[in-house]
């Protein structure tokens, strides 16, 4: 069960991260407005309030694997949200960082 709640709140970190980071583009660079940034940056601060629930309670473990997330997420936010298509090297670049993930967060430890 800890690892679907650890699994879960990185997929929930993401949105907020991913999403704030596309609100603010969205609002400063296709002119859409301050409502646009300020929810980005809303988004943005959840996103930091997320990471402190996951149960590991090493700050630079937590971070280091969401990296990884963030990459994978990325990409599958650029082809769900803008359309974006991944070639080979992405999909190879975002498999790598999601096995990271797995070796960091997941790992037997003594």
């Amino acid at each position: 069960m800890t690892i679907i709640r650890s699994v879960l709140l990185f997929v929930v970190a993401a949105i907020a991260e991913i999403g704030g980071a596309w609100l603010i583009w969205q609002g400063v660079r296709e002119h859409k407005g301050l409502l646009w940034i300020g929810a980005g940056i809303a988004a943005l601060g959840a996103y930091g309030f997320v990471a402190t629930l996951q149960p590991d309670a090493n700050f630079g473990r937590i971070l280091a694997a969401y990296g990884g997330i963030f990459v994978a997420g990325s990409l599958a936010w650029g082809v769900v949200v803008d359309k974006f298509r991944p070639d080979r090297y992405d999909l190879i670049g975002a498999t790598i960082c999601l096995i990271g993930v797995v070796v960091i967060m997941y790992a037997p430890r003594r």
